[in-house]
């Protein structure tokens, strides 16, 4: 170990978000892994790391972010702007070794070499999806990540592929991290605290569970007219089978409640809204399947979720989906109404292929996680700046 400690800048503020998306939860989860680190190997030498968090706010007291005496905190309110102006404005003049940004967009000028997540082009295949001035918003900073970015983090290999399809960006420059999974969720095995779960959504059993966001990408309307057409096929003894669209609504969903008041399965179709963190685990661990149709997803945490809650899965062939559940899902065309009503049949219907998927969601869990997207992402560190020393060696 050798020279004084490198400096590594965190873009932290959606770490701490009261209410986390995604994307935020992504942020938490690896900064955390990545603190846990101390050294990092630059020109083949083990160097002491210091970690420097940015905060646009102070941040809520957790042992992720303060038990580790080489972090450093930097609490830099402003009112708008926050990542140009502020953040930008401290990293010019205090500038750490290397800033990664996990979450957002890079400062318009940044002087270290940065590091950047970007996690999904949704934008691109549904425009329709954001209010323009959101979109055009998307664009452009996608766009500033891909050039600026000395390196670039993806999600996935779709995503990398949107990258340099989208905006010919060096697939060399790009490193798929795979990103793990939350450590506290688990299957919920006591019988009485998943009814309890059921009970207070208005849920019985068996039901089929969509579990996200209700808006046109999750492709819920097919879903809803595939699982009319499994209703016509099972016997009667199975048709008290119930189809759970659980979330938050979105945008553009009256379109789905329509479809489903005229196939006439109010009865059937549930949609019990926003569905609490601490509720996920029993609600997967009660379904007879998941079922995830989307469109298009940057990664797919659901698919995971389900499978680490022992819960088979029935899912789009699209966009990421078949890298992230492999060979322990059903996969099907999403644009196929009457594939995807057979795949529900079969899930339904087989029990040896549930049991099969459920041991195979099990093994296909265990290549996520938060420490080996630490480790991919400070081996990027770490090649960015031999990168660096070498530019001004030169």
């Amino acid at each position: 170990m050798t020279g004084n400690p490198l400096c590594i800048g965190v873009d932290a503020s959606r770490a701490v978000s009261e209410r986390p998306t995604g994307t935020e939860r992504y942020s938490r989860h690896l900064i955390g892994a990545l603190i846990a680190q101390d050294r990092l190997v630059v020109q083949g030498r083990s160097r002491t790391l210091r970690w420097r968090l940015y905060f646009n706010r102070p941040p809520a007291s957790s042992s992720l972010f303060t038990d580790h005496p080489h972090v450093e905190h930097r609490v830099i309110p402003f009112p708008r702007l926050w990542t140009h102006l502020r953040l930008g404005w401290e990293v010019a003049h205090h500038p750490p070794d290397l800033l990664f940004v996990p979450a957002h967009v890079l400062p318009l000028w940044t002087r270290p070499p940065a590091l950047v997540t970007v996690h999904d082009l949704g934008y691109r295949h549904f425009p329709e999806a954001h209010p323009p001035g959101q979109r055009w918003y998307l664009e452009w900073s996608t766009r500033h990540n891909a050039r600026r970015a000395a390196a670039i983090l993806a999600d996935s290999e779709a995503t990398r592929a949107d990258l340099t399809r989208h905006y010919g960006t060096d697939p060399d420059r790009i490193v798929v991290a795979y990103p793990g999974l939350d450590p506290t969720l688990a299957p919920a095995r006591d019988p009485q605290r998943i009814a309890r779960t059921l009970a207070r959504y208005g849920i019985r059993r068996p039901y089929l569970l969509y579990l996200g966001t209700l808006q046109p990408r999750k492709n819920l309307v097919r879903l809803v007219e595939a699982f009319a057409r499994l209703q016509s096929r099972l016997d009667p003894d199975d048709r008290g089978l119930s189809l759970v669209l659980a979330g938050r609504r979105g945008w553009l969903y009256d379109g789905l409640f329509r479809r489903v008041r005229t196939l006439g399965l109010e009865g059937r179709v549930l949609f019990p809204g926003y569905v609490d963190d601490a509720d996920k685990a029993a609600l997967l661990s009660g379904a007879l399947a998941f079922v995830f149709p989307s469109l298009y997803e940057g990664f797919g945490f659901p698919v995971l979720e389900a499978q680490v809650c022992g819960t088979p899965v029935v899912c789009s062939d699209r966009s990421s989906l078949p890298e992230v559940a492999g060979d322990a899902a059903l996969l099907v065309d999403p644009m196929d109404v009457e594939a995807l009503a057979a795949a529900l049949y079969r899930v339904v219907t087989e029990p040896g292929l549930r049991a099969t998927l459920i041991e195979r969601g099990r093994a296909n869990v265990r290549r996520f996680s938060w420490e080996s997207c630490a480790q991919t992402v400070l081996e990027v560190m770490g090649r960015v700046l031999d990168e660096e020393r070498r530019a001004k060696a030169t």
